[in-house]
């Protein structure tokens, strides 16, 4: 795939037609870096196709979506940004917290939901403004379903999940396993899922656990995917063939497959300005990365959601020095703390490990990092970002799962791909990660990095990097799925106007 298909290259090659045919899309991302980063990306990627494209943010986050699709713009590229105001006086929330990365509680989160329950009004203005063909929003957004049928478009919803997390996730609701154990630590098979995959009840959600409003609240959302037009995923077939076959028949999902979209960015600088503004200059840190051997350098990185209490750090800390392998470890930043004088932070920790390790404290640009052939492993918490940009980059995981999906993601690695070892965590927390020893931490940085082992996961790990390439290239699984889902669109609008 091109860098940039210029417009008048893109009518050229029949993608677009007239400016009168081209399809306009509307992409609407939930406000969390791990939601809005991959929907920019498919922004950018349809607008590449020929599309215009028109991203929805809130007014804090607008200036970080310009920055990432100003170099697409620049080259010729149909993409912009509308903003959207949450109300968040009228839900008791202060007015910075605009973005799920700055919830802290399970009162915030309700308040939260129900400022962005709130936005109907806003989005079907928008929409009688701006006309699109299409609505693309978050599968978070379960009402957006109906505001799109009522101004007469069809609603795809982004699952930013793999298929693997969603059907088997699906499958454990459905046929119940988790209550026919004796403790919530003894294992089960997930029923009709392929690949005998083993859970615990500790591993499980909490909502699937136990009947709570998030219950309520996913039912929910599988109702209004059910009335949908489709889902978009960023996953490509070849990953994960037989459960996205098992996703679209025992689902009956109407699917598209168009990842992984992080490789939508070629350059260094679109792979920098991904997401926030990072912590560390990219060429400082590219230099750093430049002085080191191949697969030398672990990196650590637990996502923007979840969290670790000081004495968990600290253990990260002693087991980094003690693995004595190379490594860059992305910390949260606390802006009260003067850097160097964390609680975590062993004496003289930093002045020690000046020339093998780097902690970057804030935002990291996660994707330039893993792409570069220093870094051997990554330890991860299985967001599926992490998971698929780490698969994109052919580089072998240390799991470390917290929330979410993220235990089903772990089970995928590790036991689907192969490409993963676990780090032994066992029970699934809202915010803040499972506690794990400094010994623990320097057994798996030296088990990726190091022996046969590591080099078996490596090889498998580049296989399905040359497998991700391929599917977004002009004629892989993705790109033909994206032309495919283009298609449908086109023939939908064209019933839809013959019906007026």
């Amino acid at each position: 795939m091109p860098e940039y298909v210029p417009v008048a290259e893109t009518l050229l090659r029949g993608q677009m037609g007239s400016e009168s045919h081209q399809l306009h899309i509307f992409f609407f991302p939930f406000m969390a870096p791990g939601h809005m980063i991959p929907m920019i990306d498919m922004a950018k990627l349809f607008a590449i196709r020929g599309c215009k494209s028109t991203l929805i943010a809130t007014p804090n986050d607008e200036p970080t979506f310009l920055k990432s699709i100003a170099k697409p713009k620049d080259s010729g590229c149909d993409i912009d940004v509308v903003t959207v105001m949450l109300p968040l006086k009228e839900v008791g929330l202060p007015e910075d917290c605009d973005n799920m990365s700055k919830i802290t509680t399970k009162e915030m989160r309700t308040q939260f939901m129900r400022a962005i329950m709130m936005l109907d009004q806003q989005l079907e203005l928008l929409i009688e403004k701006h006309n699109p063909n299409c609505l693309i929003s978050d599968v978070f957004f379960p009402w957006t379903t109906e505001i799109a049928a009522k101004c007469g478009i069809p609603r795809l919803v982004f699952h930013g999940s793999s298929a693997f997390s969603i059907a088997g996730l699906e499958c454990v609701r459905l046929y119940e396993p988790h209550k026919k154990v004796s403790c919530d630590s003894e294992p089960f098979v997930i029923r009709n899922f392929p690949g005998e995959i083993t859970l615990s009840r500790m591993q499980l959600p909490d909502f699937v656990r136990d009947e709570t409003d998030v219950t309520k609240f996913y039912i929910k959302l599988k109702e209004s995917v059910k009335r949908s037009f489709g889902v978009v995923m960023n996953s490509f077939y070849e990953l994960e063939p037989a459960y996205a076959d098992h996703y679209k028949t025992f689902r009956a999902r109407r699917s598209w497959f168009v990842g992984p979209l992080s490789l939508c960015n070629k350059e260094t600088e679109d792979k920098a300005y991904r997401g926030n503004q990072a912590s560390i200059d990219q060429h400082e840190c590219l230099k750093w990365l430049d002085s080191k051997q191949p697969n030398s350098v672990i990196y650590i990185c637990f996502g923007s959601m979840a969290n670790f209490n000081a004495s968990q750090l600290h253990e990260i800390a002693v087991g980094l020095e003690a693995s004595e392998q190379q490594f860059i470890w992305v910390v949260k930043k606390d802006p009260n703390v003067e850097e160097g004088k964390e609680e975590w932070l062993p004496d003289g920790y930093e002045s020690r490990i000046r020339n093998k390790g780097l902690i970057i404290r804030g935002w990291a640009p996660q994707v330039l990092i893993l792409d570069h052939e220093a870094i051997g492993g990554f330890v991860t918490h299985c967001g599926w970002n992490s998971t698929l940009e780490a698969v994109t980059a052919g580089v072998p995981m240390v799991t470390w799962p917290v929330a979410a999906e993220q235990f089903f993601n772990e089970k995928f690695v590790t036991q689907v791909l192969k490409i993963g070892i676990d780090i032994g965590v066992k029970q699934w927390v809202r915010l803040f990660g499972d506690s794990v020893k400094s010994e623990r931490v320097e057994e798996a940085v030296k088990r990726v990095l190091v022996g046969e082992e590591a080099e078996e996961m490596r090889r498998r790990a580049k296989a399905l990097a040359e497998m991700a390439r391929g599917a977004v290239e002009e004629g892989g699984s993705s790109w033909s799925d994206l032309g495919a889902l283009l298609q449908e669109l086109r023939l939908h609008r064209s019933a839809q106007n013959k019906k007026i």
